[in-house]
């Protein structure tokens, strides 16, 4: 069984790579049991849960194997911790798509990312301003977790980025304290580096996740290299090797993950065995990590 490098979140140990199976189509969750089932067999202790198939999953292989140790990474969107006039983020997508586009200068990559249908409404000033921190709704989605099986929440995502972009970091600080409060650890997650991380700063979280590869078209590798170096905060790579793109050079994105940009952690997207596997493999020559701090 070969060795997984640690990093420290919090005082709490976290493997420096975490496993997130790509889902079948559709997703089946005697598939995803399956293949979570075989990454546990060779050592993987850690998986990334974005969904709650992914969770079902999870919880399954863990009352099977009866492993304490085995812990997931669930996905809080902010969407479920905000509401406007009473209702959902995401019946408003449009419109407060149009309204960062209209207020932001996004590059193509950002936009197409995000795949939303143009609207010719934007939001007022006012409007952003009663965008509303909704706890009950949070609460509701955060009653189906357990700190012990989920200790590590990514919160955050596209909304995340959208309330940031709106200048409403308040709403995701009330989201962030509210989540302390049931005791989970939280780690941003962002979809745009380079605007996200400067903003998101102030933020009471472990970590900081966002998408670290060459292949991501949004994705200014110059500028976010530097920024990720001087960054003092624990950051985590989100899909750093491109949907499998870079299977064959893991090792080397590794490196450049671990050693150039010093970051805590990865999130690897992996559909089998094999490619668990040859992850692994990559790993070896990593050292595990006793402080968050950046050499």
């Amino acid at each position: 069984m070969i060795r997984i490098p640690t990093a420290i979140l919090e005082g709490k140990r976290i493997p420096r790579a975490i496993f997130s199976l790509r889902a079948p189509a559709p997703s089946d969750h005697q598939e995803i049991f399956s293949r979570m089932r075989k990454c546990y067999e060779i050592g993987i202790g850690c998986f990334d849960l974005p969904s709650l198939k992914h969770l079902d999953a999870f919880r399954e292989l863990r009352h099977l194997t009866d492993d304490e140790n085995l812990i997931g990474i669930f996905h809080i969107e902010a969407e479920k911790g905000v509401s406007f006039l009473g209702r959902p983020l995401h019946q408003f997508e449009p419109k407060i798509f149009s309204t960062i586009k209209k207020n932001l200068l996004l590059p193509a990559g950002i936009r197409d990312l995000y795949r939303v249908p143009p609207s010719s409404e934007v939001l007022t000033q006012k409007e952003i301003d009663r965008i509303a921190f909704d706890p009950l709704r949070l609460d509701k989605s955060l009653a189906l977790l357990n700190p012990e099986e989920t200790p590590f929440l990514l919160v955050g995502e596209k909304y995340g980025d959208w309330l940031l972009a709106l200048a409403r970091i308040d709403l995701l600080k009330e989201i962030v304290r509210r989540i302390r409060e049931k005791g989970f650890i939280p780690i941003f997650s962002g979809q745009w580096a380079t605007f996200v991380l400067p903003k998101a700063k102030p933020l009471d979280v472990a970590a900081y996740a966002v998408p670290i590869n060459k292949k991501w078209g949004f994705f200014d590798l110059a500028r976010a290299s530097d920024l990720i170096k001087k960054f003092d905060r624990p950051v985590i790579s989100l899909n750093p090797l491109a949907d499998g793109k870079l299977l064959t050079n893991a090792e080397k994105a590794f490196s450049f993950l671990f050693e150039e940009l010093k970051i805590q952690a990865a999130i690897p997207e992996i559909s089998t065995e094999k490619e668990a596997r040859r992850i692994l493999n990559a790993l070896k020559g990593f050292p595990s990590l006793i402080s968050h701090r950046k050499a």
